[in-house]
């Protein structure tokens, strides 16, 4: 196998590149992106609630499905554009009818033949996982955009947001009841709060400007701010402005007539919002910071972050394009989307990124490969004195260190060391291909279960399985349980007793984790067919219960619509961690991907469930 120059190397800044964004949000529906009062046209008005990360335990996955209807809404339905409905992503609500009046026409310079239709949109190629545009076939588009409004990402599992992306990514039709550009706007916003900013992006430029509806306005708005890149708002800054009432709009047009060179413009709509707002106001100074940057002006603005106590998509998107280092106490109190979204920030130098490109890697955002180059960027960042015992100096040894054993050491450190607690799950992404590079041998070596799950914590099942000779339920029960669910081949000894002896080894979530290893093998198939009821009643799991979502799963498997598979599943796993997580859930999760051919990745999330419980 050819590996790619960076894990070598682990010199290539080329990583950069593939640091993905992060969203922040998990609200059911969007919020103000300015802070409370902004734009609030009554001063009593009961202020709204910062963009954050919930301060309380989500509920478990089986406490939110009743919410779901399990009939979707008749196709006649039309689409609303109400506050109440969609959500106001920036403030104010906007009426059912629009006043009745027509929107101005936009100029659009677009040429007949160019402009692209909305019936289907998609960036994903046949070899990039496109999911078909009858992916979410069988569906009304109310139903689907109640599933995606209601999700509250990002999700447990890795492996199932990665599925999903492909899903909301794939050039699929849109559904009956629903607008061309909404659908659209629904898919970028649920990808922004799974924190995938820069495929959200992706997804808001495939429609048009003239084709925007407030909606997409509000999203498209978001996702130029997840990207920290105002420069996307000027293809849509005047047609916002006439849609919305949103007072972000005009700043948004003040930046972009900056960044066009019509200073005089820029002034007077800083000014304007200056005067309205207050000379101090936090966000126009940022709006005036980012004029500032990118315009030959006298203005000299200095932004302090004295009395901000909260962290909005505003602030984050105007901060980071402008360098502006946010305080970690403003961080920690979003989520993990916003870690995400600070990942990709080219401003903010790699040093101070780490922990944002590990949870990033965590959620799926990042790939195995990307984490290793920037890793290997951040290296290269390092002067020569100072990268002695540093985790990217650890990692080209486990790559490149002559002896094998010297290479294992290196990874041990990676897994075990204090500092790796808190990123447990995402070094075993890092040192995937390290692993996979470590020769098949007996099971004397104590690391072995390590470097296992570091291989199919990246989808690296042949080169896993490799060392399935060397196992058995009898010697490395813990390696034999990822391999029971994760290899591509079949393993031996499957019975009730080594699945209790799984769980009866691990150091906590003993049931859990039996549960979470009868779950994926019945799901899989890999149980023998009579003795599933028994085992079942052993582990406590109800795999025969049904409920709305059990059916509404078999309903799209049974309609072979992948991408609805993907999004239910994803409504199964709408938890922080996969302690929270039902082995019920995991059971219908795994069997519905595999009946409708995505048995790989339902074979990781199966053995990602053992891993991090």
């Amino acid at each position: 196998m050819q590996l790619h120059k960076g894990l070598l190397a682990l010199g290539c800044a080329t990583g950069l590149a593939l640091v993905a964004a992060i969203p922040v949000l998990g609200q059911d529906r969007p919020e103000s992106i300015l802070p409370p009062g902004f734009g609030d046209s009554d001063e009593n008005e009961t202020p709204k609630q910062p963009i954050r990360a919930p301060e309380t335990p989500r509920k478990r996955p089986t406490d939110l499905l009743p919410d779901f209807e399990l009939t979707p809404p008749t196709s006649g339905q039309s689409p609303s554009v109400s506050a109440a409905a969609d959500g106001a992503l920036i403030g104010e609500e906007l009426p059912d009818e629009l006043d009745g009046e027509e929107l101005p026409a936009q100029l659009v310079d677009i040429p007949a033949q160019l402009r692209r239709s909305t019936s289907i949109v998609g960036v994903l190629g046949a070899g990039d996982g496109d999911m078909g545009q009858a992916g979410f076939a069988g569906n009304n588009g109310q139903y689907l955009q109640k599933l995606m409004r209601n999700i509250r990402a990002p999700i447990a599992s890795r492996w199932a947001s990665i599925l999903l992306r492909r899903a909301l990514l794939s050039r699929t039709r849109t559904p009956d009841g629903l607008n061309g550009a909404d659908w659209v706007a629904e898919r970028a916003w649920l990808l922004l709060r799974m924190g995938e900013a820069d495929a959200a992006r992706q997804l808001v430029q495939s429609v048009d400007v003239d084709q925007f509806t407030p909606k997409m306005y509000q999203v498209a708005m978001q996702t130029a701010l997840a990207t920290a890149d105002p420069s996307a708002l000027c293809a849509m800054a005047e047609g916002g402005s006439r849609q919305l009432k949103e007072p972000a709009w005009p700043l948004a047009r003040a930046m972009c007539a900056g960044m066009a060179g019509e200073s005089s413009l820029a002034s007077s709509l800083i000014d304007q919002a200056r005067d309205k707002r207050g000379q101090t106001n936090f966000d126009v100074l940022l709006a005036e910071k980012v004029f500032g940057a990118t315009a030959n002006t006298r203005r000299a603005v200095v932004v302090q972050w004295d009395g901000v106590d909260k962290l909005t998509a505003w602030r984050f998107g105007l901060a980071s394009a402008t360098g502006l280092e946010i305080p970690e106490k403003l961080m920690a109190s979003s989520g993990k989307h916003v870690r995400a979204w600070q990942a990709r920030v080219p401003l903010l130098s790699l040093s101070k990124r780490v922990d944002a490109a590990e949870k990033a890697a965590e959620l799926g955002v990042l790939s195995s490969a990307a984490l290793v180059d920037f890793y290997g960027a951040l290296r290269e960042e390092t002067d020569a004195p100072d990268r002695s015992g540093k985790p990217f100096e650890l990692l080209r040894n486990a790559y490149i260190a002559p002896d094998v054993d010297e290479r294992i050491a290196a990874m041990r450190t990676l897994w075990t060391s204090p500092e790796s607690d808190q990123y447990a799950y995402s070094r075993y992404l890092l040192t995937a291909r390290a692993a996979a590079r470590i020769p098949a041998t007996s099971m004397a070596d104590k690391d072995t279960s390590r470097l296992v799950a570091s291989m199919l914590s990246a989808g690296l099942d042949y080169q896993a399985t490799r060392w399935a000779p060397f196992v058995s339920a009898a010697d490395s029960i813990e390696t034999w349980g990822l391999m029971a669910v994760g290899s591509n081949r079949l393993m031996s000894d499957v019975t009730a007793g080594s699945i209790a002896n799984f769980g009866n080894s691990a150091k906590q979530n003993q049931d859990l984790k039996s549960g979470f290893l009868f779950a994926g093998l019945a799901g899989l198939g890999r149980l023998p067919a009579g003795e599933i009821s028994e085992m079942a009643d052993q582990f406590n799991v109800a795999i025969a219960r049904k409920t709305a979502w059990t059916l509404a799963l078999e309903r799209a498997v049974r309609t072979n619509s992948p991408a609805s598979v993907a999004l239910l599943c994803a409504v199964g796993l709408q938890t922080i961690a996969w302690q929270d997580v039902t082995p019920f859930h995991l059971f219908h999760i795994v069997l519905s991907l595999r009946q409708v051919g995505f048995e790989a990745e339902a074979r990781m999330i199966a053995a990602e469930a053992l891993m991090r419980t």
